[in-house]
């Protein structure tokens, strides 16, 4: 969708070279990189709209941490999502919502027969 807008788009891991400076032009990131907090104030562009799809086990502290360094990504993005509770609701009903697609074409198919 955004390639269509004539957007510029880029898929990163964290073995790309120059990540931090590639992060800092992005307008929306998103993030699933799969490492807690590695990505802090100094990838983000100033008025960015940070989406968090990462979620980390912090065994050191038993909490739930995103890829995003939260309280220091608000300092410079206009919106960003929370670990948890941002993208999960989403994911969730997409999948009720997949799960009735596919129901329903299973039973059309019965109903052929």
């Amino acid at each position: 969708m955004i390639d269509f807008k004539n957007g510029k788009t880029f898929l990163c891991n964290e073995t790309t070279k120059n990540l931090k400076s590639l992060c800092q032009t992005a307008d929306i990131l998103i993030v699933a990189i799969g490492r807690s907090h590695l990505v802090d104030e100094g990838y983000i562009k100033s008025g960015a709209v940070v989406i968090d799809v990462g979620i980390n086990y912090d065994e050191t502290n038993g909490k739930i941490t995103g890829d995003v360094h939260f309280e220091q990504a608000l300092k410079k993005a206009s919106y960003l999502t929370p670990v948890p509770g941002g993208v999960g609701p989403v994911t969730v009903a997409m999948l009720m919502v997949n799960t009735y697609l596919a129901a329903k074409i299973h039973y059309e198919k019965i109903l052929q027969t």
